[in-house]
């Protein structure tokens, strides 16, 4: 939807929501992008007030923050420097009882080889998830 398919298509991302049963945790909703973020064909910064809105509206549903998505211009997507600083800074500094946030990187091969899931936890260590 949106994937870096065309040559001046800028990057896209948004923030993922889950509800919790006893032994399952399933995303139900995948906001983004806002007309307010700034996106870029190599860059995307999202609108901080408007996340911690869509979080609050969310949250009054029942949903819960896990984690972020963007998208990346590459077949096979890899996290930037700046995009690991950023899930961890969220981890740090957001008030949950999660051990950790989701990172999602869509690239521009289809699923499941242009996608890049991984678990950053708050003591630091990651877990890849899906890597090709």
């Amino acid at each position: 939807m949106h994937q870096q398919t065309e040559e001046d298509s800028p990057e896209a991302g948004g923030q993922l929501f889950a509800r919790f049963n006893p032994n399952v945790i399933r995303i139900e909703q995948a906001t983004g992008p806002r007309q307010s973020d700034h996106r870029s064909r190599y860059g995307y910064l999202p609108h901080r007030d408007g996340e911690q809105r869509e979080i609050d509206q969310m949250h009054q549903r029942g949903l819960h923050f896990i984690g972020d998505w963007h998208t990346h211009p590459e077949p096979h997507p890899r996290p930037s420097t700046s995009d690991v600083r950023s899930i961890r800074q969220a981890v740090k500094q957001s008030k949950h009882h999660l051990n950790g946030f989701i990172l999602l990187i869509a690239g521009t091969e289809p699923f499941p080889k242009g996608l890049f899931v991984s678990l950053y936890y708050s003591q630091g260590e990651t877990a890849l998830i899906l890597d090709r």
